[in-house]
């Protein structure tokens, strides 16, 4: 089982990794073989043991051709298909039995396998965080260099300070600093977003953050917080009268890290809600929430994500949750 796992983990970077090595050295002790070797459609990527090269160079050639196991007696060979696309060969040289053989390729097509999904995964993260950046909304940015400009004479200091954090929004914003940050950056930026948000509606916004520290530290994918709460201004505050509230909370749920971001607005519908975040309602002017649950249920899987907890009039708690520790994420 520990051989098993180490091999999947050699071969996360696919069969051309640089740790294509050690899962053939792997793979050649879990069978006790005397040698195997792992190849692409083109060459050898990697071989563990002594292995007769033109034998098994023609082993691979039938093997790629017929798309089927073949065998010459001490070479057994097994074509690598994965998703339906043929990605290679396993060799292997020795005392090991056909069945033996074709486990031993199973268990690469599921590793190779595993690592395509998680190479789509991070491509569609991406994708997804330049379409989040992209819809850095133009409404904001033009409200808040208005309400700064409106300081300039009546507060010209409280200006200045506005103008810095402007100028620190849109660096973390556009930051090409990673995939991932940390709980206490996302709060810093969105603080700095509250704070503008504060002066353009002449501070009757009302503010609360409580965060607990052990999630400070907790690495979060880059802009998930943000959208979250300029969604909880543009539509629980802008078109209501008088003093509005938002809270931010993070805090611990044992192995989990639980942010949520509660308004005192409007509200909608549950089935609104449901749409937005399924991305079934395009023009309901939700900005990029439907993007933020689908990163994060790409990052950590389908059981985790954002959810809305909502009714009108009731205001809206959207809720994120995610392991504190998750293979793979650091800030």
């Amino acid at each position: 089982m520990r051989l098993s796992r180490q091999i999947g983990e050699s071969l996360a970077d696919g069969l051309t990794g640089k740790n294509a090595p050690n899962a053939a050295r792997r793979l050649a002790r879990l069978l006790a073989a005397d040698a195997v070797a792992l190849a692409d459609c083109d060459r050898f990527i990697a071989v563990a043991g002594s292995l007769d090269s033109v034998a098994a160079q023609g082993l691979l050639v039938e093997t790629l051709d017929l798309l089927e196991p073949v065998t010459a007696p001490p070479l057994r060979a097994s074509p690598l298909i994965v998703s339906g696309d043929l990605a290679g060969c396993l060799i292997v040289a020795g005392d090991v039995s056909d069945a033996e053989v074709a486990e031993a390729a199973h268990l690469v097509v599921t590793a190779l396998d595993h690592a395509d999904l998680d190479r789509s995964r991070e491509r569609i993260a991406a994708a997804d965080l330049r379409t989040l950046r992209a819809q850095i909304s133009p409404h904001f940015m033009h409200n808040a260099l208005a309400a700064i400009s409106a300081h300039t004479r009546t507060d010209p200091e409280r200006a200045r300070e506005l103008l810095t954090d402007f100028s620190d929004y849109l660096r973390y914003s556009f930051a090409n600093t990673g995939d991932y940050a940390t709980v206490a950056d996302e709060l810093q930026a969105v603080q700095t977003y509250l704070e503008l948000q504060r002066a353009r509606f002449d501070d009757r916004l009302d503010i609360t953050v409580r965060i607990a520290p052990e999630v400070l530290p907790v690495p979060i994918p880059f802009l998930v917080v943000q959208p979250i709460v300029e969604n909880a201004v543009r539509h629980g505050f802008e078109s209501k009268p008088g003093t509005g509230h938002i809270a931010v909370r993070g805090f611990s749920e044992g192995a989990l890290c639980v942010i949520e971001v509660e308004d005192d607005g409007a509200g909608m519908d549950p089935e609104v809600a449901k749409a937005i975040l399924t991305g079934s309602r395009q023009g309901a002017g939700r900005i990029g929430l439907a993007n933020v649950d689908r990163r994060l249920r790409a990052v950590y899987g389908p059981e985790y994500g954002l959810w809305l907890d909502t009714a009108p009039g009731a205001g809206t708690k959207a809720t994120v949750r995610i392991p504190r520790y998750a293979r793979g994420v650091h800030a």
